[in-house]
């Protein structure tokens, strides 16, 4: 049941990207020859204006078909110097539409993830939080180090700020120095009232790529704490907000794999993100109604603006590399040579196929591993 609701998340996640692809496509002038929620064996269709709508098996998102999408293996087989596209054609339209209706499907991955964040400001919720005051983990557990104590910080520490950022609990804490593996950072504590200031080297985990200080929270300083709920015009600030931290962390963490980390480890396949996805939504579900609609809301947002970066690097294949595609046809003012963009969409598939190796050997490593 658990991959039956990850599957289902992750197919609306890719729909709605389609839906994107459609609309702008409709918007522009390229005539959209299918569009279809789910994948596979059509079971139910009809045509309506020229675009056949399907329903069909597999609940994996869906495609929007577009006229003239594969124009440039033609000219390829042809032997043409340049793609000839009907005007109603992707190939057709000035590449700046190319551009946007390319774009459309990632913006759609934002758009749902700003909505996700939106809604939840809207809604509220409670949660508990362990505060800031710390111990040094190498005097709890044996053999475990602690990069805080050595740089002089003592149990019973309260962590105020670290690199300048106000710390209000202990996750926080736990965020800040997860994105700052392998850095000296600035930390400002509280002892007994007097206030000093520290700089530590964080540790790398290479194994998730995650920064590591050596510290736990102290076990009598747990807080209830409360987020939102926002009045309407601050929700939807909250809401970018939310989307432009998570773009940051995520390219923040696309620079941490540089360093060593081990990758099939570190980066989540579609087998283990499904896991989790679906993990989320019944654990959420099982404290009630409202913690389910919200821990669902945020996972949901986290993929999708995920999807929204993936899909724009400027790799080919990719809707990323479909838009530089276009841009350099905007600079250029003159047309790719299809035999060019043919052999540029090889080198893409091939680096795809690479990401998805790791990726399939990370989930095959982890599911063995539990």
């Amino acid at each position: 049941m658990t991959v039956i609701i990850g599957i289902i998340g992750l197919g609306f996640l890719v729909f709605f990207h389609e839906l994107g692809h459609f609309l702008a496509a409709r918007l522009f002038g390229v005539k959209v020859l299918a569009f279809s929620v789910g994948m596979g064996p059509v079971l139910l269709h009809k045509e309506i204006k020229g675009t056949d709508y399907r329903l069909s098996l597999i609940p994996l998102g869906g495609y929007c078909s577009m006229k003239g999408e594969n124009d440039f293996k033609k000219a390829v087989e042809e032997n043409r110097t340049e793609i000839a596209g009907e005007p109603d054609s992707f190939y057709g339209v000035h590449p700046l539409k190319r551009l946007l209706i390319a774009f459309a499907g990632p913006f759609f991955n934002l758009l749902f993830g700003f909505l996700s964040f939106f809604t939840v400001a809207l809604m509220g919720y409670s949660y508990y939080s362990a505060g800031t005051q710390v111990s040094m983990a190498d005097e709890l557990y044996e053999g475990m180090a602690s990069p805080a104590h050595e740089a002089g910080m003592q149990s019973g520490d309260t962590i105020k700020a670290i690199g300048g950022k106000e710390m209000t609990d202990f996750s926080d804490i736990s965020s800040y120095v997860a994105t700052h593996p392998d850095e000296d950072i600035r930390i400002t504590v509280d002892r007994n009232g007097e206030i000093l200031e520290i700089t530590a080297h964080t540790l790398l985990d290479k194994e998730t790529g995650a920064g590591k200080l050596g510290i736990v929270s102290s076990a009598d300083s747990v807080i209830e704490r409360y987020y939102g709920p926002y009045p309407l015009p601050a929700a939807v600030v909250e809401g970018a907000r939310q989307c432009g931290s998570l773009i940051s962390l995520t390219f923040k963490s696309i620079g941490i794999l540089f360093k060593g980390v081990d990758v099939t480890k570190a980066v989540s396949g579609p087998a283990r993100i499904t896991t989790m996805l679906g993990d989320t939504v019944k654990e959420g579900f099982s404290e009630g109604a409202k913690i389910g609609i919200i821990s669902t809301l945020q996972f949901l947002a986290l993929i999708s603006v995920s999807l929204f970066i993936t899909n724009l690097l400027p790799v080919p294949i990719l809707d990323g590399g479909l838009i530089l595609f276009a841009l350099i046809e905007i600079v250029a003012r003159r047309k790719m040579h299809p035999k060019l963009l043919y052999y540029i969409q090889y080198v893409g598939i091939a680096f795809i196929a690479l990401l998805m190796i790791l990726a399939l050997a990370g989930d095959v490593r982890y599911f063995i591993g539990k």
